[in-house]
């Protein structure tokens, strides 16, 4: 153990002598968590406690945490928006980039902050098995000394955004997907959940409040509040943490002023309320009114657009407050009658990065459908993913010359050279809108499209080269029937994830793999790669070597999963036949119409007959079904 825990020291303070943040998460169970109020649950936590703690690192350091794995299903944690700068088997999605940690064991986890480059707002959550629906997730902010708002904020606090199940994940994925729900209607939430926390710490509930004990030191929802001085202005990083629905997020009385997007600075841009699709984030700055006369609400409102219905039990809209005095009255000017989706487009980086010229594209339309085995799936280019029976990256590190094979990662696996220039136009056939993720890069927006089918270009205009800094985040949002072209650049070699982030959407199958310059996976994993990982694959009986099927064979696929399959247009041989019975009865019926009504006559004998023979054919079900009757 000492040993192991040595060589990651050396690993994270090389190639300067940077400082390290150490953490060791305990994952459990908590049970009897009431965050709502409404209803109490199991849920997943860290060291005994719900929610996980926040991480907060500078910028000079790099992040080590130590996650035991005491649940009852394998876990992984993904720390959303980290580069991991060559090293995507720390990235934290289960059959990608590990296979899992098996329950009883330990991940060593090493984020390189500290050689990434970025700062800003990111989170952290469980990345297998729905874990982070359950409860596995928590705020990842990254500081630095020369933060470009670092002087125009007098203090900063972190609103987490949710929505919340009173079942467990597993309970809901196997309604959900189910040949009982063919029409794909997503889980809806119980409730929504709004709560914050500064300095590490989450915001304890507002004085006289009586909260659930398991979750007594936090206060949700009416029982949270943000407290002001009047005059100063705070920076509040809005995440969305959620599984499943968007929120729209605004304060009554206060202006907004967006400075910050996934991780990317902005220039100073005033909005009124903000969009956050599931795993977006926002860092606005709100100057606080110059009088403590009145407290005044902020309202997270569920986006209900996606909702299959609206239960008659559920309120999508939650409220939380920023307190000047106590003694103070709440204002509240809530409802809205209408909302403002947020337009990242318009958002300007802070450091000028020009879109660089395209060298492929790679296009993704992607629907929803009742699939040839009677359940509802997602898909890309009509192929549901699944997940690889080995791990892509340790199919790029097994794999020698035979790396550099496509088809060895699978059918929903694209290969990219070191350097390239990727143009992803992800087309939207759904009615709904969809956050896309790219794990271990940024994207620029570079085109949308508002109907990818029309011929309009009002509607859907012509890709602009030469853009001088379109803006850039690793979580883009893409309304019904739209699209969106995504740029970006293959320097960090490794597999990586792309998808959607509607947890229910994931689990459906709607995602692709790219595996980037694998050559190099393989000589920047010298002697970087702990053996641990390939111990917990043997754990968990899971291959760690080969192509996605497990065979040395860049070709051979064979036992890979695969499906299920768009139902097929025409006629299958058991469809046919039924049709033809149902024709060939419709035929004789209308020819025995005919027949009497051209004067077929039945003769008395004939009637007679056939009554006797239905008699005698009673007569012998009777004798039958009497054989099973009790005595």
């Amino acid at each position: 153990m000492w040993c192991r825990r040595l060589l990651l020291l050396l690993a994270l303070l090389s190639p300067a002598l940077a400082g390290i943040q150490e953490l060791w998460w305990n994952v459990t169970y908590v049970q009897n968590a009431n965050p709502d109020g409404l209803f109490e649950r199991r849920v997943i936590g860290v060291n005994g406690t719900w929610p996980p703690p926040p991480i907060e690192v500078s910028t000079a350091d790099s992040l080590l945490v130590h996650v035991t794995n005491n649940i009852d299903r394998p876990a992984t944690l993904h720390h959303h928006g980290m580069y991991f700068n060559s090293t995507s088997w720390m990235d934290g999605a289960i059959a990608v980039s590990q296979c899992g940690i098996p329950p009883g064991q330990t991940f060593d986890y090493v984020v390189p902050i500290n050689s990434s480059g970025q700062v800003g707002t990111y989170w952290a959550h469980g990345h297998a098995n729905g874990v982070y629906t359950d409860g596995l997730r928590t705020p990842l902010l990254l500081h630095s000394p020369n933060e470009t708002y670092a002087g125009h904020y007098d203090a900063e606090f972190t609103v987490v955004l949710s929505d919340w199940y009173h079942k467990e994940q597993p309970v809901l994925l196997k309604q959900f997907i189910s040949i009982a729900n063919p029409g794909g209607a997503e889980p809806i939430p119980d409730s929504a959940l709004v709560y914050f926390s500064q300095n590490g710490s989450y915001l304890a509930p507002i004085p006289g409040s009586n909260p659930s004990p398991v979750t007594s030191a936090v206060g949700f929802n009416e029982n949270a509040t943000l407290p002001f001085e009047p005059g100063k202005t705070y920076r509040l990083r809005v995440i969305n943490v959620g599984s499943f629905a968007g929120f729209f997020f605004w304060i009554d009385g206060h202006e907004m002023r967006i400075i910050e997007a996934d991780g990317t600075d902005t220039q100073e841009k005033p909005i009124d309320m903000l969009s956050l699709s599931a795993a977006q984030r926002y860092s606005v700055l709100v100057t606080a009114r110059n009088d403590s006369s009145s407290n005044w609400a902020i309202h997270a409102n569920m986006d209900t657009t996606m909702f299959d219905k609206v239960p008659s039990g559920l309120n999508p809209n939650v409220s939380s407050s920023i307190t000047y005095t106590h003694s103070s009255n709440l204002t509240d000017l809530s409802p809205v009658y209408s909302y403002t989706m947020t337009n990242d487009t318009a958002l300007t980086p802070v450091v000028v990065d020009p879109a660089l010229p395209p060298t492929n594209t790679i296009e993704l339309e992607f629907n929803f459908e009742t699939m040839n085995d009677g359940t509802n799936h997602a898909f890309f280019n009509n192929l549901v993913y699944n997940q690889p029976s080995v791990p892509a990256v340790m199919s790029a590190l097994s794999l020698g010359e035979n790396a550099t094979s496509q088809e060895a990662y699978g059918p929903y696996s694209f290969l990219l050279n070191y350097g390239d220039v990727v143009d992803l136009v992800v087309k939207n056939a759904d009615t709904g809108q969809h956050p896309f993720h790219i794990h271990g890069h940024s994207m620029q927006i570079v085109n949308r499209a508002i109907d990818y089918t029309s011929d309009d270009p009002s509607l859907n205009p012509p890709l602009v080269e030469g853009q001088t800094n379109p803006m850039r985040r690793d979580t883009v949002s893409i309304t019904g029937g739209g699209s969106a072209t995504l740029r970006l650049v293959a320097d960090n070699p490794g597999a990586w994830l792309f998808h959607c982030h509607i947890e229910w959407h994931f689990e459906s199958g709607l995602a692709v793999q790219f595996i980037s310059a694998p050559l190099l996976i393989q000589e920047r994993a010298q002697n970087r790669v702990p053996s641990f990982m390939y111990d917990q694959c043997a754990a968990l009986g899971i291959a760690s070597s080969g192509n996605a099927a497990g065979h040395a064979s860049p070709t051979d696929l064979s036992g890979l999963p695969l499906g299920p399959w768009p139902q097929k247009l025409g006629w299958l041989l058991k469809g046919i036949l039924a049709m033809t019975g149902c024709v060939l009865t419709a035929f004789i019926g209308i020819v025995t119409v005919m027949w009497y009504s051209t004067g077929g006559v039945v003769t008395e004998e004939e009637m007679e007959e056939e009554v006797r023979q239905r008699i005698e054919q009673k007569e012998r079900k009777g004798k039958w079904f009497s054989l099973f009757r009790r005595t």
